[in-house]
């Protein structure tokens, strides 16, 4: 792939599918491809997935998927936003912001009023810049063996006018995404 730039803004499709060959199409084949192994989290599959292709090659990928949530013991529901990748080489153009802005677009129209993800410190700033702001309460969530706390940094967005993150105990029901 050369260093040129696509001549239009980059279009977001949604994927019917999004297999391992295409994820290692985008970051490789490695055994970690988004550096969270060593949390020892099992974690869930997306159901949506948006990606973004360049000269036949998917160079971004983002994927949602509704769960259950409680904060301050009150049952609602996220959009969890997982799996965000941009091809190493692409990086910095602006995929990033154009594929979870697409996938988010989708989340709208899904049901619950925020969307949540977990990402690793250094990414921190990445989502600030999208409008992405830290969970700053420790976030538990469900794995094989029972609750644990969330060793990754916590973020929300609100996926509605107005929309604040709620106080009180954050747990997710479920699996992380």
């Amino acid at each position: 792939m050369t260093d040129r730039h696509p001549s239009a803004a980059p279009t977001v499709v949604r994927l019917a599918e999004y297999p391992k060959a295409e994820q290692a199409e985008i970051l490789g084949d490695g055994a970690d491809p988004f550096g969270v192994a060593d949390t020892g989290l099992t974690w869930l599959p997306k159901d949506v997935h948006f990606g973004i292709r360049w000269d036949g090659r998917l160079v971004a990928h983002t994927g949602l998927l509704r769960l259950p949530l409680a904060i301050d013991g009150v049952a609602t529901e996220v959009v969890g936003v997982g799996g965000v990748a941009v091809a190493p080489d692409l990086r910095g153009r602006g995929l990033a912001r154009a594929v979870v802005a697409g996938a988010l677009e989708h989340a709208r129209t899904m049901g619950p009023q925020h969307g949540l993800l977990f990402c690793r410190p250094p990414l921190v700033p990445l989502y600030r810049r999208l409008g992405w702001r830290t969970v700053e309460q420790d976030v538990h969530v469900e794995q094989p063996g029972g609750s644990v706390v969330m060793p990754l940094r916590t973020m929300w967005t609100p996926l509605r006018e107005g929309v604040r993150w709620p106080a009180g105990e954050v747990r997710l029901l479920s699996l992380p995404m």
